[in-house]
């Protein structure tokens, strides 16, 4: 049987085998795996005096039938020289330090540099570290899909199914590069399913806990106190306003421009800061050698969010307020909320989140180009307003009515 792309495909382990091995009828010597589980293995035989030798070429999917059968030429070519492909390799592996998979992890996210958002590879590498610590310093070859299997239902229990997604997400997406590049045999999450499906979040923030937050934040200190007011103000994401940059504000401090390559629609965003955010953004101190507003450690941006959250939630449960499951993304829900309930059109608050549909789609997002940036101000100078009066036990503010009429009309 000739091994191309579609007998691959249908090969299969007969029943009650533990494997199968199939070889190619034109290129002799070069050989598939098929194993009960269904793993398929592109495989290179050639005879020595010690015996039959045989050499891994990476599974069915990581390379293809064309990829394999070059290799196994290469290979088939070199024995028959009377060289031993496969002695040479274990030599050479035994020289080599192992592949570990904080090497893996870390050479993925370097490789994807440029076609991938910086803070989509930042927060990959944080959960993959995060959550599963056990890992880090193991071969990666070493890695099965069975501890795969059970690594990740440990994280659903522990911390949900939807951390346990996004690491499933992140290191399939590592070890699929590192399988494509033969640095593994094969990814062993491939195929694993999703550990549990996710419900969207319907948690909206009064006003009144939102003014609670805000006054545990003047507690929390920095940097975190100040980047949670800034995200509550802004309605912008977590992972963008912590990335923020100096060089993404207006010398006037009027806005922050988020450019394309780290906005999760990739398109460049502009947010108007509202007098409060400036005046966090003049009383923050810049540090040689970091670009970030909210600095981290060396040239990076804070990162430590859990910390960060369970710090407010002891400050808030001292302070009498006991708010039930919230998170730092609800800011954006609460927030569109409020403002339409202000009467703020829901065109403006799409725009205020840099959603790309929305309520303008279709053939009229091809005509409909506006910003809609004087009415976003208003939205935000008016949520702004309306944040510090709970922080501060007051009503709603007066102006908010004015504003109001403004923006709809």
């Amino acid at each position: 049987m000739k091994l191309t792309h579609k007998t691959v495909e249908a090969a299969r382990c007969p029943a009650g085998k533990k494997d199968v091995l199939l070889f190619d009828s034109e290129t002799r010597g070069f050989g598939l795996r098929v194993g009960a589980s269904g793993a398929k293995i592109f495989l290179a035989q050639y005879s020595t005096p010690a015996g039959k030798r045989r050499v891994p070429l990476g599974s069915f999917g990581a390379v293809t039938v064309e990829q394999a059968r070059r290799e196994a030429k290469a290979i088939l070519g070199d024995a028959a020289k009377g060289l031993d492909p496969a002695a040479d390799r274990a030599r050479e592996k035994k020289k080599a330090p192992p592949y570990l998979v904080r090497t893996l992890v870390d050479g993925w996210a370097a490789a994807r540099e440029g076609d991938r958002r910086e803070s989509y590879l930042r927060e990959a590498v944080l959960c993959i570290r995060r959550n599963l610590p056990g890992w880090l310093d193991l071969p990666a070859a070493d890695i099965t899909t069975g501890e795969a299997v059970r690594a990740l239902d440990r994280v659903r229990q522990e911390k949900g199914v939807v951390t346990a997604n996004r690491t499933l997400a992140y290191a399939r997406a590592a070890f699929g590069w590192a399988a494509r590049r033969q640095a593994i045999p094969a990814n062993p999450l491939k195929g694993i399913e999703r550990p549990g499906r996710e419900t969207s979040r319907d948690r909206v923030l009064t006003i009144d806990e939102l003014g609670a937050i805000w006054r545990a934040t003047e507690t929390l200190g920095w940097p975190f106190g100040a980047f949670a007011r800034a995200l509550m103000l802004t309605l912008a994401r977590r992972s963008e306003v912590a990335g923020m940059r100096w060089g993404e504000i207006a010398p006037d401090f009027s806005t922050w421009t988020l450019p394309a390559s780290r906005a999760k629609n990739g398109r460049a965003h502009v947010t108007h800061l509202s007098e409060p955010v400036r005046g966090i953004l003049r009383g923050t101190a810049r540090f040689a050698g970091n670009p970030h507003v909210f600095a981290g450690q060396g040239a990076k941006p804070i990162a430590a969010f859990n910390y960060a959250k369970a710090a407010l939630d002891r400050i808030l449960a001292e302070q009498g307020h006991d708010l039930p499951a919230w998170r730092f993304h609800d800011f954006r829900r609460a927030g569109v909320t409020w403002l339409a309930g202000a009467g703020f059109p829901p065109h403006v608050c799409d725009k205020l989140l840099n959603h790309v549909g929305g309520t303008i789609s279709g053939v009229a997002a091809v005509y409909q180009r506006a910003e809609f940036l004087p009415e976003r101000a208003r939205a935000l100078d008016a949520w702004a307003a309306a944040v510090l009066a709970a922080a501060e036990g007051k009503a709603e503010p007066a102006n908010v009515v004015a504003l109001r009429q403004s923006s709809a009309a």
